[in-house]
Parts: C-alpha cells; sequence; structure tokens
C-alpha cells in the first residue's frame, strides 16, 4: 500500500512539474513573439532608415550642386589652379597657335617683313628647323607657351571663368543670363585677350606681319556635353534642394534610429549603409570620368578636358571620402559601446590601461587632488559633453574632410582617455590619508 502510494505521489508531482515546464514555455513563447504594434514600429524604422541612406548620396551631390553653381566665389577658386595646369596650357596654346596659323599667309610673310626685320626673323625661324610652315608654327606656338605660362594668363582665367559661371549656371539650371554663350551644349571661354598678347610677343620678335592680323575670337572649352538641356530640370532640383536634402537624409535616419527596437544594431546598420552609399557615389564618378571624356569630339583635348573635370568634382571627392571615413567611424564607436564580446574585452583592455597608468603614477607621487573624485562623480556629463564638442567642431568646420574626422576621433578619444585617468580610483591614497572601510559589528 506505502508502495503505492508513493509511486502515485510520485507521477502527480512529475504532472505538475511537467505542467510548470509547460506553462514557462508557453509564457517564453508568448514574450518572444512581437506584438503588430512593434512589428509596424520596426517596419517603419527599417524604411525610414532605407530612404534616408539613399538620400545620403543624392545629398552630397546636391550640397555641392549649391556650393559650386550658387557661389560664384567658390567656382572661381574650383577652377583657377587649371591655368597652371600643363594640359590645359597645352590646349589653350594649341588653341591659339590653329586660329593665329589660320590668318598668316606663309607665301608672303618674308616679303611683307621690313628688309632690316628680315634677318632677325630669318634666324628666329631657322632655329626651329623643317619647313617655313611648321617653323613658322613651332614660333608662334613659342610664344603662345609663354603667354600662357605668365601671371598674365593666370588673370584672364580667372576673370574669364568669374565672368562664365553666369554660362555655367545657364547651362546647368537653364536660368539666367550672360555674355558668353553656350554654343553646341558647351561652355567656354573666348581667348581673344591671349592672342593680342602672342600678337603683341611675334611683333617683338621680328614677325611684323603678326600686327595686321585682325582681332580673333576663338573659344576654348571648359564644360562639354551633348545632354545639357537634358539634365537641367536634374540639376535644377538638386540646385534648389541644397543642403536641405542632407539634412532629410540625416532626419530621416535619426528617426529610424530612435523607432528600432535595438537602436546600438540601427546606428552602426545605418552608419555602415550611409558609408557605402558614399562610396558607390564615388565609384560612380569615377565611371562616369571615362563616359564623359570618351564622349568628347576629336577637338577637344581629352588630357585637359579631364583635368578640368577633376577639378569641378574635388570638392565632390573630398565629401564623399569624409562621408565613408565618418559613417566608419560611427559605426565603430556604437559597436564599441555595445555589449559585444569582443567590445567589451577591447573596452576592458582600455580600461586596464588608464588604470595601469594611473597606478603607475600614484606611485611616483602624482596626485589629482579634489579634481578627481569630482570628475569621477560626473564622469558621464564629462564624455558627452566632449562628445558634444567634437561633434561641434566637425559641423562648424566649413569643408571637413575624411583627415579631419579622422583628427577630430583621435582628439577625442585623447580627451576621454584624460578624463578616465583622472576619474580613476586606483585605491592608493597617501601616508595618512583615512580610508572609509565596513564598520565593526
Amino acid at each position: 500500500m506505502q508502495g503505492d502510494e508513493s509511486a502515485a505521489e510520485g507521477a502527480a508531482e512529475l504532472a505538475a512539474l511537467r505542467a510548470r515546464v509547460a506553462a514557462l514555455e508557453s509564457e517564453a513563447a508568448a514574450s518572444r513573439r512581437t506584438p503588430p504594434r512593434h512589428r509596424t514600429r520596426s517596419l517603419l524604422a527599417a524604411l525610414l532608415i532605407i530612404v534616408g541612406c539613399v538620400l545620403a548620396p543624392l545629398g552630397i551631390v546636391a550640397a555641392w550642386t549649391s556650393g559650386i553653381v550658387g557661389n560664384t566665389d567658390r567656382y572661381v577658386s574650383t577652377v583657377a589652379p587649371l591655368a597652371s595646369d600643363p594640359d590645359v596650357q597645352e590646349a589653350a596654346a594649341n588653341r591659339v597657335t590653329a586660329a593665329l596659323m589660320e590668318h598668316l599667309d606663309l607665301a608672303t610673310l618674308l616679303e611683307d617683313v621690313a628688309p632690316d626685320q628680315r634677318p632677325l626673323l630669318q634666324k628666329a625661324l631657322g632655329k626651329l628647323g623643317g619647313s617655313l610652315e611648321s617653323a613658322v608654327s613651332s614660333f608662334v606656338k613659342e610664344k603662345a607657351q609663354d603667354v600662357i605660362a605668365s601671371k598674365g594668363f593666370e588673370t584672364i582665367w580667372t576673370d574669364a571663368n568669374r565672368t562664365i559661371h553666369t554660362a555655367l549656371v545657364k547651362a546647368l539650371t537653364g536660368s539666367g543670363d550672360g555674355a558668353v554663350q553656350i554654343k553646341n551644349d558647351a561652355v567656354t571661354i573666348d581667348l581673344a585677350p591671349v592672342i593680342d598678347q602672342v600678337k603683341t610677343r611675334l611683333v617683338d620678335s621680328g614677325m611684323s606681319v603678326a600686327g595686321k592680323i585682325p582681332e580673333i575670337h576663338t573659344d576654348f572649352t571648359v564644360v562639354q556635353s551633348n545632354d545639357i538641356g537634358r539634365v537641367k530640370t536634374g540639376f535644377r532640383l538638386l540646385q534648389i534642394l541644397g543642403v536641405w536634402l542632407p539634412v532629410l537624409a540625416v532626419i530621416l535616419i535619426v528617426a529610424g534610429i530612435l523607432l528600432s527596437a535595438r537602436r546600438r544594431r540601427a546606428v552602426v546598420t545605418s552608419a555602415l549603409a550611409v558609408a557605402f552609399a558614399a562610396l558607390v557615389l564615388g565609384l560612380a564618378l569615377t565611371v562616369f570620368r571615362t563616359v564623359y571624356l570618351n564622349a568628347l569630339p576629336d577637338t577637344v583635348s581629352q588630357a585637359a578636358a579631364g583635368s578640368v573635370y577633376d577639378a569641378l568634382i574635388r570638392l565632390l571627392r573630398t565629401t564623399v571620402r569624409m562621408v565613408v571615413v565618418l559613417g566608419v567611424v560611427i559605426a565603430l564607436a556604437a559597436w564599441l559601446s555595445g555589449p559585444g564580446r569582443y567590445a567589451v574585452a577591447a573596452r576592458q583592455i582600455w580600461h586596464s590601461g588608464i588604470a595601469a597608468t594611473r597606478a603607475s603614477a600614484d606611485r611616483l607621487g602624482l596626485r589629482t587632488g579634489p579634481v578627481g573624485p569630482f570628475i569621477r562623480r560626473h564622469r558621464a556629463w564629462f564624455t558627452w559633453g566632449l562628445v558634444a564638442v567634437a561633434a561641434l567642431v566637425y559641423l562648424l568646420w566649413s569643408y571637413p574632410t575624411g583627415w579631419v574626422v579622422v583628427g577630430l576621433a583621435l582628439a577625442l578619444l585623447f580627451a576621454l582617455a584624460v578624463t578616465d585617468f583622472l576619474a580613476e580610483d586606483t585605491g592608493e591614497h597617501p601616508a595618512g590619508d583615512k580610508v572609509a572601510g565596513p564598520r565593526p559589528s
């Protein structure tokens, strides 16, 4: 009887235990289920982040468009170095030489020169060798290169580009009006002032017939595309959006992160996604450069056109690299602050190094006095204050580059290390200090 009762009691306890386990499993499964409201919130968060990441590269282009097209001084400072570019100088010299050679009558060149000037001209042409036409052409190009290599050409180039900026606005946005015309879907610079200076140098060198050449207007192409008319609408839209499009992208991404259930993971994913989108934009600029140069007519120097293209998008490339670096830095910072095993290990190594350094300083008699306890009590405020200062410096920087982001990140790490060093409590105190301990019971 007793054995039967014990067996019955054991079976009852086993059944109760099974029922309890089943109830616990049911509660766990129910807690793992995501309520419909949470699923909708997560879906909305993902949608906002995706849209923001898609708009990020467009925002980069919009900010560049607004800066180049909307600011004449910035445009001029961007293209001013091209006056010293060897490819641009060579193309301009060839264009000036070709224009002058069309107006030089080689058959009567020496006949029209005064007798006392013929020996000087013959001597100058004789040094160049070859036929008369090639000798004169080389002579003219030599003078053209002298003019283009001078400071005067830099002034002509800068002034012309300041004037041409209106034409560039008209070409890319369909608005504006100016003396510089758009011919055959191209924005050009008139080299007439350069030709006048070359003619003067030719006359001074003994080629007096050059003084009879009439005023010549010839164009040097800065920008040319058969699709200028097609891209006007899109470019105009980007110009209008300007800085607002990148701001909108940031707002959408931040809103998506705030709606996410796992915000740290959302920050890492969003930052890496923006960096990837910017990287794709950078690759697209490289591919488009090849497509653009291959589409140019044979009359345009590809080397010079490549230099102009690189100069115009220099700030755009700089912004792309900056965004890539910024995305990686933010993702890395968010990951290191997380609960992951490797992140925790990295933080432990950091704090162990700080603690060892502080302990060594204490043994050497270096004390922080009341500063250490004060910073220790308000460590969180100091940490977030340093982060806010770094973010403010970045936002106020005119044109931050990737190196600026790296420099700010390293400066922030150094400041945080100093804060942790001052706030570290090694438990060591100077002789004579009273250390609070547990009260005797």
